[in-house]
């Protein structure tokens, strides 16, 4: 008997849309190309340094989703939807070069895991209506297209529940265990899995503590929100509190630190049409970051902390202007 196919799924990790977009493509592989495949998940975080370490491709399949692009020719299949995709322009002209049929970058989409869904299906003939709920709900919150602030804080459906335990919890290796229940499991039975209520009360909790936390940190200047909350273990904190705090502001700008990274975010608020003069990627390329046009992100290493308030601090000040 054959041996199964090995697979190697790399995702965003910490992500709903990094977890959900791993989990369409799981479905996908088993149903339409390989079923029986093994996988072996690793989730991905971006990084001061190149992401990808030495012998991370060591499956028969090597796939990346919601993430950046690899030239690495172990790797098989590529889905991504982010301006700053590739880390050279080298790994431009690769990607172009491609001819696998396997690699897809569309950053007009809002999340992946919709790329994901629609790919799939018109070009492999993936049924992809079975995950009617997680592609809704991959578009929603990774393309924050919630009708008002104060809806993406309350955290009352299942799916953003979910997003916060993803994002959140304090459990290395949690993403990858239940991707293949997200896979086939409604959203509101993916809460009451143990792995995931275990630590749902907690987070909702600190969720809640956060919004009076990031009430007395934030500051507005200008129409643009600055806040530090690198002495804090905050790294999941809700990124739509600050705009309901401040409905007329137009960006904001946070610092944080974690034991991987320490993190400069530059957002938009979705709910105030004069928030898109600037694009953010652009902005957080010039400092090695990127991301989307409405939200970006730069990585330093930990305990480059100082650099990363100062360049925080200097994209305000652009921002302002």
């Amino acid at each position: 008997m054959a041996e199964p196919v090995q697979v190697r799924l790399c995702f965003h990790d910490r992500c709903f849309d990094g977890a959900a977009s791993a989990a369409v493509f799981y479905r996908f592989f088993r149903e339409r190309v390989k079923p029986g495949a093994e996988f072996h998940f690793t989730g991905m975080t971006h990084r001061a340094r190149q992401p990808f370490e030495a012998g991370l491709f060591d499956g028969d399949e090597n796939v990346i989703v919601d993430f950046k692009y690899s030239s690495s020719p172990r790797v098989t299949w590529w889905f991504d939807h982010h301006q700053s995709a590739f880390l050279t322009t080298a790994d431009a002209e690769h990607f172009q070069r491609d001819r696998s049929g396997h690699k897809f970058y569309k950053p007009e989409y809002k999340s992946c895991t919709k790329l994901l869904a629609d790919v799939t299906s018109a070009e492999f003939g993936f049924d992809v209506k079975p995950l009617a709920e997680l592609v809704h709900w991959g578009d929603i919150i990774d393309g924050a297209q919630y009708p008002t602030p104060e809806s993406a804080v309350a955290l009352s459906e299942p799916a953003t529940q979910l997003a916060l335990v993803i994002e959140a919890a304090p459990e290395d290796g949690l993403v990858p265990k239940i991707i293949p229940d997200l896979s086939h499991r409604p959203l509101a039975e993916m809460i009451k899995l143990p792995i995931v209520a275990r630590h749902l009360g907690p987070l909702l909790e600190r969720h809640h503590r956060s919004i009076d936390l990031m009430r007395q940190r934030t500051e507005v200047i200008d129409g643009v929100i600055f806040f530090d909350l690198s002495d804090l273990d905050l790294e999941g904190y809700n990124k739509f509190i600050p705009y309901m705090l401040h409905p007329d502001a137009r960006y904001s700008v946070s610092v944080i630190v974690s034991p991987t990274r320490s993190k400069v975010s530059v957002g938009s608020n979705p709910w105030n049409p004069d928030s898109t003069k600037h694009n953010l990627a652009t902005l957080a390329e010039e400092y090695g970051g990127g991301g989307h046009p409405r939200v970006s992100a730069i990585s330093f290493e930990p305990e480059d902390i100082e650099r990363a308030r100062y360049v925080a601090k200097e994209i305000a000040k652009k921002l302002r202007r």
